[in-house]
């Protein structure tokens, strides 16, 4: 008896609305599925008073020898019924196939409840087999009246046809049509259950003539289509085909092909992601019961796969899992499991917790706080796991706590250093470099940092070695011929984006050093590429074998060593001294480039104790430009360019010439290097001399021009690129100095040679665009002559882009064009415009190719938050120099730029790119309301709706919330008695955004402005009167010009002269002020 109660699953089951009753089930053990014959239940037994709920009846559409039955359901009411339920729970507690069928002859009780009694009563299980290792515990049960489909075979075979040559590199006809012909089956209402019925099945379905490869694809297409149409479509999808899909991901997660198992977590996630939680409220809990794998009945294909999908969840819908659902926060719930789960025994279970985990842990959270602890003594467990991927999760982990929980990890500081450093050992690059992150965050951590005083003599020799060229680098890179001569693959050519630096702001700030101390300019690193999804299909490799273009120990040693040396200072370079000793002058070239590197490093950090060796050290370093070892000459100018703000600051005209002047010749000269690499770091080189050295440069811009000139008659595509950055850099630096006709006479010819050359299609538009943009500026007036083709090609580039997106929104066969040609177009624009100012520029938009304001309007509401951007800093400027021409189609213009300035339409998940198009829509207005005057009457009210609201709202940037404050300070120029009943709702936020708006003419107008409605509506100023009086004493601007400087202190003064007569103890309530707030009031305004 013993022995036969091995091979039983008892289930005991209670019974709904029967409280004393349960129904207990054994199922051999042995069994290969269970079969439930249900009858369907009459319209009369549904609507008794106890009846559990309808039945469902199917006939099983399929059934081989060890394979799991797919099988559809048909039920007489919509919703999911009690019976269904109880199926699926008999599926998941026996952990087996539940089969259900149609039963007429079973049909032999009176009642629903008697029927579903005897139903489990009667034994209900085949003949037992063994299982086998092909055996897949699973069952898709359902209901509603549309999982009575079933594929039509000429359907699928055309739809799988279609989904294989989709995909299809090698065909690009088939792969076309392909794409058209599934684009047009979108609009079949059952796509979707064909796409989950493909994707679920693990072998072809009948009919379906596939060999294994190919089947593999069908199914991975079908995947890749479905997760899009979710993406794009999900609310649309009816709630049958919907559970038909919910359906179809459990299968996918436990499939034996990892990738397909990902395509279900995929699918998973976006319908999270786009539904919410509890649009599939059973996911969570399925996956985490999947992981946990109580019963010992899950297959580690499922476990893995579940794991997995959840940590996709995590990572797409982070949010969503840390806000309160129906009054929970389902991290509180996912958050334990998850760490529990990094006990698996499986390690890619493990690795997909940790991951899931490493989502959280950056971030603060109760989930996070409750289970700190527990989550520690799990790492600490890991730290020492034979599996590299999950130890490098665990460093990530103590990364992400460094900077949200360093009181945990200080007590264990010693520990995790010796730790860290073992596994920068390691000869896994991706694990070593993930633990030398550890000393970048511990180092950039405003506290934490100190702690590494005692241990730096242990670590930075590691850091030393680590960044010195692997020998597997050494093969790769040593040696590198003189490829000058030689064209760039266009694999070499690093993607191009237009840059998103375009907002109006209204403070003179700098901007920040772009090739100072980031790493990313070190050698060829990952510079100007942005986070992208990685393909669905997962068929593209994407790893680059070549150092110099990944993130590697040897690049975040070096970086970490920079940091430190911003720390410790001092300590670092007694620590670096002997290694730069030993190694600068050494015999093999990866230990002399290493230790120039070093010195890099440590540059900024290092400078004042460094100073002293560096007339030694820059000549050395000036020599090895020549060394005969490519790697070497490379990274020697990264190196002087860190060093070049010592030298440019060098007052003796002695020192300059002996330092300065031949580090800066020799930088030049690497320009034109025979080795491509090398070209590449002199440019970067000099930009970052450009960036330190500023108007420094003035008395050697000839030969810097003659070089710059060379270099775009000798440079390949790639390097092209930088230098464009170098032009523009000097445009910025020099400015008008740029205009002198020897310079611009040399310049602008090599640049419009290489204007014309580069397509409207190439991606070079973009840099080439931009550097033109800061070369305009420069110029100024100079620029007129050059102005005129590259205006009308602006606006060609721009009317073609809008007509292929209007093309491509009519029509899915074709692509949407990109965006940045629009954006680069908008901007150069803006430069000429403001270059030219007058005259010039009126003619440039009056003879326009397309009408110029209307494409201004349509790009003003371009889908792309960045076009917008542009278009509305286009538009302000338009205002101020073009407000003739504008004004007419102001009435259209108003009221898209009223919609921009809707806070709500600004999405969460493109919250900082909708904050820059507002701060420019907000700009613009008051650019427009300086010029339009009294005509902005019909806009005041909702405009000055939409300024108090940007004001008033906690969420948005300082920066924004001063424009929309100056916005409205110009608006009160010539709308004063508009706005004055609506001085209280306001007057405060406007007082509190200014306070620290650097001086400026705009800020003025907008005081003079908000002034003007002041004083039509004195007695509304009561609650923050003392706080105007006080911006009024501390408004300096000692660069602000006549008229308006005169106008301002008038308008102070009179509102200074009503209150003056309004308050009766006038000077003793000045004299409430600071002191030196009466004093300039006494003294400016003769109070």
């Amino acid at each position: 008896m013993a022995e036969e109660q091995k091979h039983l699953t008892q289930l005991s089951i209670a019974v709904p609305q029967f409280p004393d009753t349960r129904i207990y089930i054994r199922i051999s053990k042995l069994a290969r599925a269970v079969l439930v014959s249900l009858t369907t239940a009459s319209q009369e037994e549904t609507g008794a008073a106890k009846a559990m709920g309808s039945f469902i009846y199917a006939l099983p559409d399929r059934l081989h020898d060890r394979e799991t039955l797919s099988t559809v359901f048909f039920s007489h009411e919509p919703t999911l019924d009690l019976t269904t339920r109880f199926a699926k729970l008999i599926a998941r507690r026996a952990q087996l196939p539940t089969y259900v069928t149609n039963s007429m002859d079973l049909s032999t009780a009176s009642t629903v409840d008697e029927e579903m009694i005897w139903l489990f009563s009667s034994p209900a299980v085949p003949e037992a087999k063994t299982p086998t290792a092909d055996d897949t515990y699973t069952t898709l049960v359902s209901t509603a009246s549309a999982m009575a489909w079933q594929p039509a075979p000429e359907s699928l075979r055309q739809l799988a046809t279609y989904l294989k040559d989709s995909l299809s590199g090698f065909n690009k006809d088939a792969q076309k049509q392909a794409e058209l012909m599934l684009e047009q089956a979108k609009s079949s209402p059952d796509i979707n259950n064909y796409l989950a019925y493909i994707f679920s099945s693990a072998n072809p379905p009948d009919g379906l003539q596939c060999d294994e490869q190919d089947y593999h694809v069908v199914r991975s297409a079908a995947a890749i289509m479905l997760k899009n149409i979710v993406k794009s479509q999900c609310k649309s999808i009816p709630e049958a085909s919907l559970q038909l899909v919910k359906m179809a991901v459990p299968l996918g997660l436990q499939d034996k092909n990892v990738q397909i198992r990902n395509f279900a977590g995929n699918i998973a996630t976006e319908v999270i992601k786009r539904g919410g939680l509890l649009a599939w409220p059973d996911l969570l809990p399925k996956l985490l019961d999947m992981i946990g794998n109580a019963s010992g009945q899950v297959s580690p294909e499922a476990q893995e796969g579940a794991m997995s999908a959840l940590a996709k969840i995590c990572e797409d819908n982070t949010k969503m899992l840390t806000r309160e659902v129906n009054g929970q926060r389902p991290l509180n719930f996912v958050l334990p499991h998850l760490i529990a789960a990094t006990k698996s025994p499986l390690p890619k279970v493990r690795v997909g917790a940790l991951t899931a985990i490493n989502v959280f842990t950056p971030r603060e959270s109760q989930a996070m706080l409750n289970s700190i602890d527990d989550l520690l003594q799990h790492l600490f467990i890991l730290a020492g796991d034979d599996n590299c991927d999950v130890r490098r999760q665990v460093c990530r982990a103590f990364v992400y706590l460094v900077e949200t929980r360093p009181d945990k990890l200080q007590p264990h500081i010693g520990g995790l250093v010796d730790y860290v450093i073992s596994q920068q050992k390691c000869d896994d690059e991706d694990l070593a470099c993930e633990a030398a992150e550890f000393w970048l965050a511990v180092g950039e951590h405003g506290d934490l940092w100190r702690a590494l005083q005692p241990f730096l003599t242990k670590i930075i020799p590691v850091l030393l070695e680590c960044m010195v060229y692997g020998a597997e680098d050494i093969a790769l890179l040593g040696g590198l011929s003189d490829d000058e001569d030689e064209q760039d693959r266009e694999e070499d050519i690093k993607p191009a984006f237009a840059k998103k630096n375009l907002t109006r702001t209204t403070k003179n700030e700098e901007s920040e050093p772009k090739n100072g101390d980031a790493y990313e300019k070190l050698n060829d690193m990952d510079e100007g590429l942005e986070d992208g999804e990685v393909s669905d299909d997962g068929f593209e490799d994407g790893d680059d074998t070549n150092p110099d273009e990944r993130w590697t120990v040897r690049k975040c040693s070096a970086a970490a060593l920079d940091v430190f040396a911003r720390d410790f200072r001092g300590a670092v370079f007694e620590a670096i001294f002997p290694y730069l000793s030993q190694n600068l002058k050494h015999v093999e070239w990866p230990y002399r480039e290493a230790a120039v590197l070093a010195l890099g490093a440590v540059a900024e950090g290092c400078m004042e104790v460094v100073v002293p060796h560096l007339p030694e050290l820059i000549p050395y370093l000036i020599s090895l430009l020549e060394d005969p070892e490519p790697v070497v000459r490379q990274i020697t100018c990264w190196t002087l360019g860190r060093y070049s703000p010592w030298a440019a600051e060098l007052e003796d005209p002695a020192q300059k010439e002996r330092f300065f002047v031949p580090l800066m010749d020799g930088i030049l000269r690497k320009m034109l290097d025979k080795n491509k690499k090398v070209q590449e770091a002199g440019a970067s080189a000099f930009a970052n001399i450009e960036e330190k050295a500023g108007k420094r440069l003035e008395p050697y811009c000839g030969p810097i021009i003659q070089q710059f000139v060379r270099c775009f008659a000798k440079y390949k595509d790639r390097n092209m690129f930088i230098l464009y950055d170098c032009v523009q850099t000097l445009a910025e630096r020099i400015g008008p100095l740029l205009a002198t006709p020897e310079l611009a006479n040399q310049l602008m010819p090599a640049l419009t040679e290489r204007y014309n050359t580069v397509s409207d299609e190439s991606r070079e538009v973009f840099p080439l665009l931009e550097c033109l943009s800061y070369v305009a500026l420069a110029l100024s007036h100079a620029f007129s002559p050059y102005a005129p083709p590259i205006f009308v090609r602006c606006v060609n580039i721009i009317h073609t882009n809008l007509e292929l997106s209007l093309a491509a929104a009519v029509n899915p066969a074709l692509d949407q064009p990109n965006k940045d040609f629009l954006i680069t177009s908008l901007d150069l624009i803006s430069a000429i415009v403001q270059a030219l100012e007058g005259d010039k520029a009126v003619e440039l938009v009056e003879s326009a190719p397309h009408p110029f304001f209307e494409l201004l309007s349509f790009c003003m509401e371009d889908p792309a938050d960045e076009v917008r951007q542009s278009a509305y800093a286009l538009l302000g400027d338009c205002a101020k120099y073009l407000y003739p021409r504008l004004q007419a189609h102001l009435p259209t213009m108003l009221p898209i730029l009223l919609k921009q300035l809707d806070m709500d339409s600004v999405l969460d998940e493109e919250i900082d790119s909708g904050f820059g198009v507002v701060n420019n829509a907000c700009w613009s207005s008051g650019e427009i309301a300086t010029q339009h005057g009294e005509g902005m009457a019909p806009w005041v009210p909702e405009l000055l709706q939409r300024l108090v609201e940007i004001m008033c709202n906690p969420r948005v940037p300082k920066g924004l919330s001063e424009n929309a404050a100056i916005a409205l300070g110009r608006l009160g120029l010539h709308s004063a008695e508009l706005l004055a009943p609506s001085l209280p709702r306001f007057a405060e936020e406007f007082l509190n955004a200014m306070e620290e708006v650097d001086p400026s003419e705009e800020k003025a107008t907008a005081f003079k402005g908000f002034s003007m409605v002041v004083g039509a509506n004195p007695q509304a100023m009561e609650k923050v009167l003392m706080s105007y009086f006080a911006a009024i004493a501390r408004y300096q601007d000692l660069n602000l010009r006549n008229p308006i400087k005169q106008d301002l202190h008038e308008v102070f003064q009179n509102v200074l002269n009503v209150y003056k007569r309004m308050i009766p103890q006038f000077n003793e309530f000045v004299s409430q002020m600071q002191t030196k707030d009466q004093q300039s009031l006494k003294s400016n305004y003769a109070l």
